[in-house]
Parts: C-alpha cells; sequence; structure tokens
C-alpha cells in the first residue's frame, strides 16, 4: 500500500532529490512539500498525511512544526530528518513525539525502509545515537523491589526483548508466531508499566536494564 507523504526542507535542490528518491518504488506518494514550519503545518491540516518527514532546522523550526501537527493531528507521525546531533534536539524531537530521528546522510533505500517502519508503528533513532538517548532520557535507578520491569508479563519481557534488539512489530510477531496487532498491544502495555514516553525509550530502558543485569 502507498504511504502518503509530506516533505519539509528549505533546501530545495535537496527536497527535490528527497522528493524523488521516496517517489520511485512507488512506496510512498509525496501530496505536498514545504520550505518552512508554516507551511508544513498549514499543509498538514490540508492533506492529512499518514507522515510527515521534516528538516529540523528549517525557517519556523522543525520542532514547532512537530508539536503542532501532532497536536493538530494531521498527521499520524512525524518523522525528523537532520543532520543535527545536539543533545537538546534530540531530546526535544522525542519528547515531542516524534517517531523517528534521522540524519541526513542515510541511503535512499534505508531511508525507504526507515520511513515504512514508522508508518506501521515503529521508532527509529540512528545509530551512533542510541547511546546519547538513553543518558537523556535516563531515570534514576530504583530499588529492585520497585522496579517496574518486575510488572511486565513473561510474553511482556519476551516482546521487549525482541524490540530492544531492533526488531519492528512484524518481525517480533513473525518470530513469536502472532498477529502484529497483539504484538502492538504488549507494547503500547509495556510502555504504560514502564512509563516510557515512546517505544524508543522502552528499548533503550530495556537494553540498559539487562545490561546491567548481566
Amino acid at each position: 500500500m502507498t504511504s502518503r507523504i509530506l516533505v519539509a526542507d528549505d533546501h530545495p535542490i535537496f527536497r527535490d532529490g528527497l522528493v524523488k528518491s521516496l517517489e520511485e518504488t512507488g512506496e510512498f506518494r509525496v501530496v505536498g512539500t514545504a520550505s518552512s514550519a508554516e507551511e508544513a503545518i498549514g499543509l498538514a491540516r490540508q492533506k492529512h498525511p499518514d507522515l510527515a518527514l521534516l528538516d529540523l532546522s528549517m525557517p519556523g523550526s522543525g520542532l514547532t512544526a512537530l508539536s503542532k501537527i501532532l497536536s493538530d493531528q494531521s498527521a499520524a507521525y512525524v518523522a525528523m530528518l537532520t543532520v543535527s546531533e545536539e543533545d537538546a534536539d534530540v531530546s526535544k524531537a522525542l519528547q515531542a513525539g516524534a517517531s523517528a530521528y534521522i540524519l541526513k546522510g542515510v541511503s535512499a533505500t534505508e531511508l525507504r525502509r526507515i520511513l515504512k517502519g514508522v508508518v506501521a508503528g515503529d521508532a527509529y533513532v540512528s545509530p551512533g545515537l542510541a547511546a546519547k538517548v538513553l543518558s537523556l532520557m535516563a531515570t534514576p535507578k530504583p530499588d529492585k523491589e520497585q522496579s517496574p520491569f518486575d510488572d511486565l508479563t513473561n510474553r511482556e519481557i519476551e516482546i521487549l526483548q525482541f524490540v530492544s534488539k531492533g526488531l519492528s512489530n512484524k518481525e517480533v510477531a513473525r518470530e513469536l508466531d502472532i498477529q502484529e496487532k497483539t504484538v502492538k498491544h504488549h507494547m503500547t502495555t509495556i510502555m504504560s508499566k514502564l512509563q516510557a514516553r515512546n517505544r524508543v525509550e522502552a528499548a533503550l530502558m530495556a537494553h540498559d536494564r539487562w545490561r546491567r543485569d548481566a
């Protein structure tokens, strides 16, 4: 199924190349392009894309567009495509609800793979930023008897182990021979129990917990 996508970047040559790369396989249809946060917000309201792909540093701020698009519910998912590896940018984007934080320089094939996963409900952070995200989102280590991990069922732990290794919901479902919607339901429960803001944080919390327990 073709996913409808909005692309926002203030560099025309890069934006045009990005649009061409996204549409060349037929997996995505670009329903609008913008060069500023204001344009992106307006187009999202008009087009209601499945996914908004935003440049962080465009005029008006990609973070502003991210927050407004999600609060308007004018796009199902928002992904950031940026050159910034700054702690504050990564933290603010994920805390504001970005489903993906992707560094520019990624190949066209890899970008399409990542965005297909985002539209399917997965989350993504560029390799190399995982440790940084974990340190930014780290919470004080609870006493063992107070650990939220103790509230997870065996099935939830099993699913979280796969997710922490980078598997998508579809891949987890295949590994466990269950339906993908069942995995999504479990992930919602897991994030609630761990008080994780998103799938990325839940996976990183699990990775850190099990690394320390090893």
